[in-house]
């Protein structure tokens, strides 16, 4: 889960457009369609006539204030400062779209959930809390509510076919219960230009015996990291680090890991958007029902794989990185690569990608190019192909059941106008949090993508599906996410070894789980959790069974390096939009 406490200039807001018109306006709509609109995937006649359905399906609305939050990055910026007013202008409907940190939108929908008091009419909060919503049922099914209730405000151009996240908000039961808003991923960021120096290639070549290039696995990432910090040290005269990274135990440090850390390392079960039967934060999932996240229950939260991936973030932190990134939160490493003394970073998010572009930065070439690239993350040493490989976020809307039915129709007319065909292309250019394969190949982003870095083509990659939120075997995301960063953080501070530090986690989880069970709050499909056995029990079942969670300990857990050149990688990938019936107008 991504948190932009940086990327924003607010970090709250509340924009009020109290003045708008109490009535549709389709000479608004021209104009916004000619002077914001743009470049679209749809011509200006087919814009207008979606922003007249729009017109049509509000009236009953006209007037009406409706109340929208999110968290607050770039794309929300856009949608709360431009495409709320423009909404409002075209629609008559009235619309406060409220900015604020992510942990507010958290805690405010948990209270809505619990009290049935309707604090917001709608909410754009991340996928990760699909498992939550799902048990709790307090969501929308938004699947039935576009077939029953919704029908007559769901807009026929919507394509829900054309998201590339519809998976992340689906549950079990195989309902949608929320679409993404915007997206982005966690990425290996590395500097191109260093990487293509004849001196240092020959240089890394001689050491290792493999070229220097993109690392394939967590060795060459490691090797890179080394040969870096400790034979390059220096580049025009500055002190250069092989990775970047952050440790103070404060909650953004839980964020780095259970957005799919684990995963890189090879924890958990095969199965893409999430392991089955056992996800990426190492919970067991039989049926619909958690069932464990320690080894002695099935789990996986502190097996080997959980533990090596652990035990190498510390050593990375402390070997490579600056000094002062242990100390560092999210928000304070966030910016360190771009000020021009960094190799690679193995966990990146793609949302940095405009702060990364900016004229005049250390990274940016005269021309605007940029010096560094982005590309798919490393594996570790448990990873097996079929499994996830990284994190993607997808901030998605989310309807409520203790919202009126009448404020419920008139905000998800909002919600598909932010994400409709006439203005997702240039909130994709603004934000650059792609949702819709539609925009992703527009040639708008054929023209653009020299100048970000690689974004487009992985977007356009197939590699692209192995990336994904948290899924539906986190039964309360809220309660277990708090857990990461106050048990990990007795690792990065060498309180606890990688092994005890991931012991503690994964009893608390099963603590959490277990009161859970014992309140029966999540009816069928909450957890039940397994009586506990011997690690070699689960380690021989998911062999008799042929699924991989929990592995047993590798006898060596690093390889030969291994990277494969950028520019090859690249051309490997299709240079045409995949033939199917979401790329259908």
């Amino acid at each position: 889960m991504m948190r932009t406490l940086y990327l924003a200039s607010a970090s709250a807001a509340a924009l009020l457009l109290s003045s708008a018109p109490a009535f549709a306006d389709i000479e608004a709509a021209k104009r916004w369609i000619d002077s914001e609109f743009q470049p679209s995937t749809l011509s200006k006649e087919d814009q207008l006539k979606e922003m007249q359905w729009f017109i049509d399906a509000a009236k009953p609305f006209a007037g009406m204030e409706i109340n929208v939050v999110s968290e607050t990055i770039t794309t929300h910026e856009y949608e709360a400062r431009t495409l709320a007013k423009a909404f409002s202008e075209i629609t008559g409907i009235k619309l406060r779209h409220d900015l604020i940190q992510e942990g507010d939108v958290v805690e405010k929908i948990q209270t809505q959930m619990q009290s049935g008091k309707n604090i917001y009419d709608a909410w754009i909060n991340d996928s990760d809390l699909i498992g939550t919503h799902f048990r709790y049922k307090q969501a929308v099914a938004l699947s039935d509510w576009m077939e029953g209730e919704g029908k007559d405000v769901t807009s026929p151009t919507l394509d829900v076919n054309d998201f590339i996240g519809k998976s992340f908000g689906t549950g079990p039961d195989g309902k949608l219960y929320q679409l993404p808003d915007q997206q982005f991923a966690n990425l290996y960021w590395f500097r191109y230009d260093w990487f293509q120096r004849p001196d240092l290639k020959e240089k890394f070549k001689a050491k290792y015996g493999y070229e220097l290039g993109v690392p394939v696995n967590w060795s060459a990432y490691e090797d890179i990291a080394e040969f870096f910090t400790n034979d390059v040290k220096e580049i025009d005269g500055v002190k250069v680090y092989g990775h970047m990274d952050y440790g103070k135990k404060d909650p953004s440090l839980g964020w780095r890991f259970t957005d799919a850390w684990l995963s890189m390392a090879g924890n958990g079960d095969k199965g893409l958007p999430n392991g089955k039967p056992v996800d990426e934060w190492g919970i067991r999932m039989e049926g619909c029902s958690p069932v464990g996240s320690s080894v002695e229950r099935g789990g996986d939260t502190n097996g080997p794989a959980a533990v090596y991936s652990v035990t190498k973030y510390v050593e990375w932190l402390k070997k490579y990185a600056p000094p002062q990134a242990a100390g560092m939160t999210f928000s304070e490493s966030g910016p360190v690569p771009a000020q021009g003394n960094v190799a690679q970073q193995m966990f990146w998010y793609t949302a940095f990608t405009a702060d990364m572009v900016k004229d005049g930065l250390p990274v940016v070439n005269a021309d605007g190019t940029p010096k560094w690239r982005m590309a798919p993350s490393p594996k570790g040493a448990y990873w097996k192909d079929g499994m996830k490989l990284g994190y993607q976020d997808a901030g998605s809307w989310t309807l409520l059941k203790s919202t009126p039915v009448d404020r419920r129709k008139a905000v998800w007319l909002y919600a598909q106008f932010t994400m409709s065909k006439s203005v997702s292309l240039k909130k994709s250019h603004v934000g650059l949090t792609f949702i819709r394969e539609s925009d992703i190949w527009d040639k708008s982003f054929t023209e653009r993508a020299p100048k970000l870095g690689g974004l487009v083509e992985f977007y356009r990659s197939p590699a692209r599906v192995q990336w994904t939120p948290t899924g539906v075997n986190v039964p309360d995301y809220p309660k277990l996410a708090q857990l990461w960063w106050q048990n990990i953080g007795d690792a990065s501070s060498g309180a606890k070894t990688p092994q005890a530090a991931m012991d503690a986690l994964a009893a608390a989880q099963d603590s959490v789980m277990e009161r859970l069970e014992r309140s029966g709050v999540q009816g069928e499909c909450g957890p039940k959790l397994n009586k506990k056995e011997s690690a070699e029990f689960w380690f021989a079942k998911a062999e008799k069974d042929g699924t991989t969670a929990p592995q047993r300990k590798l006898s060596n857990e690093k390889p030969k390096g291994e990277t494969v050149d950028y520019d090859q990688l690249i051309k490997s990938w299709p240079a045409s939009p995949p033939k199917k019936a979401a790329m259908a107008q």
